[in-house]
């Protein structure tokens, strides 16, 4: 069962910090060289590489290779996979609040008999 779900736990290490996120946002957009990733940052290519290597072991950016440059492009299925993890919580929490939207309902009403 863990080994199922270590996948998600790469996925979620690798979306925790804000750096790799907004590279994954400028993926989204188009395939950027290492250096391009790096820009916004003021960062050097060796840690925007680094940052790039926990976004390539989580399976969310492919790293191609063409002589000294290195293309990044985004693979958006382990997105969907995290997407649908937390959808059962989703699922959870909007039937929380119906059963309490339902109790209030409820209260408003009898109050309202009372006046």
């Amino acid at each position: 069962m863990v080994e199922q779900f270590s996948h998600l736990d790469a996925v979620f290490h690798a979306l925790a910090d804000p750096t790799r996120r907004a590279m994954l946002g400028h993926l989204a957009e188009r395939e950027l060289t290492i250096g391009e990733l790096a820009t916004p940052f003021s960062m050097s290519f060796a840690g925007a590489s680094k940052h790039v290597r926990v976004l390539e072991n989580a399976g969310l950016v492919t790293r191609t290779i063409r002589g000294r440059t290195h293309l990044c492009r985004l693979q958006a299925a382990r997105l969907a996979e995290a997407d649908a993890w937390l959808r059962r919580y989703e699922r959870f929490w909007n039937d929380r609040l119906d059963s309490l939207e339902t109790l209030l309902r409820a209260e408003d009403e009898a109050q309202a008999k009372k006046k």
